[in-house]
């Protein structure tokens, strides 16, 4: 099994993020920014690659990657074909019905 860099990075190894590296992803991105949001944004990504680089490190190669602290199981029941309501049964409960439809007041006039 390859190792992982981001285990074998130390705390104290810094992550820096370039303007032209951050300029680039925003063209990648198709996203404008002009030269004061690049310089905002270039320590910004570099603290959170930062971040992303100290959990790598201290993620112990014995534990597998989850995406959820417990196991989940498939709650969903199985897709079985069940013969429906005919017409006149979902409709015997209607207040009013035509043409073997739900009869609603308008909330639109003539107009279409």
């Amino acid at each position: 099994m390859p190792e992982n860099p981001a285990s074998s990075a130390s705390p104290s190894d810094r992550v820096e993020i370039t303007r032209a590296e951050v300029a680039h992803l925003a063209n990648l991105a198709r996203i404008d920014l002009d030269d004061a949001e690049l310089d905002h944004l270039a320590p910004q990504l570099s603290v959170i690659l930062e971040s992303v680089a100290s959990i790598g490190a201290v993620a112990a190669d014995d534990i597998p990657p989850t995406s959820h602290a417990l196991p989940l199981t498939n709650v969903f029941r199985e897709d079985v074909i069940r013969p429906g309501l005919s017409a006149e049964q979902a409709l015997s409960g209607a207040p009013a019905q035509e043409q073997q439809r739900f009869a609603v007041p308008r909330i639109l006039g003539d107009e279409q």
